[in-house]
């Protein structure tokens, strides 16, 4: 093999290497907010959050994408900020948290398109694993203003926005009174760092 081939292969092989660039981002937790909407008897819609929230994701500088998602949310964690009214939602009428202590989505991969991306992903909840679908932005990727430690790290915001039926999730209860709404509109914000 000559000189001018082995350079050509050696460029080809190097660079598909070179130019693979993945990084793992963990969400920080104090930065990070999910909320959801549901309809209360027609009146207005009810606002709530969940506060025990962890998470990691890939993301694949290179190629613009974003893959190996997955978040897991701790359904005892539900507020509302109604002591008795978040007792109820972690009972067996809705979270059933006891026994089903997280709720977890997960994402494959997912196609940036100018920060913007539809995320197919997958929800679990009650035991019950259906799709959903958010849409999502990616607001800004850079270095962080405030330092942890000794540097400052790269750091992700993202903000996304979904819906989905209880209903699909065996979640029944007020739901043929129309006292408690079936759907469900979920608001994240988040920003996480690369490790």
């Amino acid at each position: 093999m000559n000189m001018k081939k082995f350079l050509l292969i050696y460029f080809f092989v190097f660079s598909s290497y070179t130019y693979s660039e993945e990084y793992q981002y963990e969400i920080d937790q104090s930065h990070f907010a999910l909320g959801f909407l549901v309809e209360h008897a027609g009146y207005a819609k009810t606002l709530g959050m969940f506060r025990d929230i962890s998470g990691s994701f890939v993301h694949d500088e290179s190629n613009n994408k974003v893959k190996n998602i997955k978040i897991i949310v701790q359904t005892s964690s539900v507020f509302t900020n109604h002591e008795k009214r978040d007792a109820h939602l972690r009972s067996p009428d809705f979270l059933n948290s006891d026994e089903y202590p997280e709720m977890i989505f997960t994402a494959d991969e997912i196609k940036i398109q100018n920060k913007n991306a539809s995320v197919d992903g997958n929800l679990t909840l009650l035991g019950i694993t259906k799709p959903i679908k958010l849409e999502a932005k990616i607001n800004k990727i850079a270095e962080y203003p405030f330092r942890s430690g000794l540097s400052k790290p790269m750091v992700m915001g993202v903000s996304a926005r979904g819906s989905f039926k209880r209903s699909d999730f065996g979640m029944m209860y007020a739901i043929k009174k129309d006292l408690v709404g079936d759907n469900i509109d979920l608001i994240i914000e988040f920003e996480a760092r690369r490790n």
